[in-house]
């Protein structure tokens, strides 16, 4: 069960492995694009391909979905950015259970943004952890964990390429041990547990009073979406890339102290910021 392209690598995986897919779940087409057609998501372009039978219920709520999954006999269900609550009635279906690759080092960062938001809060490291579902969101206990540097400068978008390239290899190895009664699972400790809250749209307008480094994290995080921006003259000007320059105290943040070939540069709470690309 999965959506977007993070899920690619682990579908692929699998269908190249030793088990055998009999059901693949993802979200309704939505629309999409500037004529707004409905297009179908990542993981359905890829399951016609692979001649895998398709699901895309607008909800696993309805008192039938339990049933109607258990008319495919899975043996486990695989849970990648799904973008759907799978209730315990569904959970309990697959006689092996249900495995999530979350893309943090959990109990850190349960919930929808988990890359973001490691680079946002400047974490040096994050990873990939293979859990059992249950109800409670990422709460499961953990079976398998990968630690994975942060680059410097690293964007979301570049980050979670290489967490599903390394999610995709683990759960092959999560499915095997299972496979031959070999999985052990370990409680996560609730009291280490933060949330990594969804990204929001209106999360993108940069505050100048912040700190430069806080700013720069920011921009890295929103990259592919929502993109961080400001305003110049009234239009809005996005931000794709930046770094933070030192620079006196004194200016009022917001204000331009240099524009050139290496950047236009603007004062923050503390220190500057050197705008490197930008989209008008």
């Amino acid at each position: 069960a999965g959506t977007p392209s993070f899920a690619l690598p682990a579908l692929d995986a699998i269908a190249a492995s030793r088990h055998r897919l009999v059901v693949v779940y993802t979200q309704p087409d939505r629309p999409a694009g500037r004529g707004r057609e409905l297009a179908a998501s990542p993981i359905k372009e890829r399951a016609l391909s692979l001649g895998v039978p398709i699901e895309q219920p607008e909800s696993l709520r309805d008192p039938g979905a339990p049933a109607h999954l258990s008319g495919h006999s899975p043996d486990v269900m695989v849970v990648v950015a799904y973008g759907l609550l799978l209730p315990q009635a569904v959970l309990d279906v697959p006689r092996l259970g249900c495995l999530n690759i979350h893309a943090s080092l959990l109990p850190r960062w349960r919930g929808a943004a988990p890359v973001a938001r490691a680079i946002e809060a400047g974490d040096r490291t994050t990873g990939v952890c293979i859990m059992r579902m249950e109800a409670g969101l990422d709460t499961g206990p953990v079976m398998l964990r990968q630690e994975l540097a942060i680059a410097p400068g690293e964007t979301a978008g570049e980050l979670e390429t290489r967490l599903a390239a390394q999610g995709a290899g683990m759960i092959v190895t999560a499915l095997d041990a299972l496979a031959g009664g070999r999985a052990s699972f370990e409680p996560q400790d609730p009291a280490l547990a933060t949330w990594a809250r969804k990204l929001q749209k209106s999360e993108a307008r940069i505050s100048w009073q912040e700190r430069a480094e806080v700013i720069e994290r920011r921009v890295r995080a929103q990259i592919p979406w929502p993109v961080a921006e400001t305003r110049l003259e009234g239009l809005q000007l996005r931000i794709w890339q930046a770094r933070v320059v030192a620079a006196a105290s004194g200016p009022r943040p917001g204000t331009i102290l240099a524009a050139g070939p290496q950047g236009v540069v603007v004062m923050t709470g503390k220190d500057a910021l050197a705008l490197e690309r930008l989209q008008l």
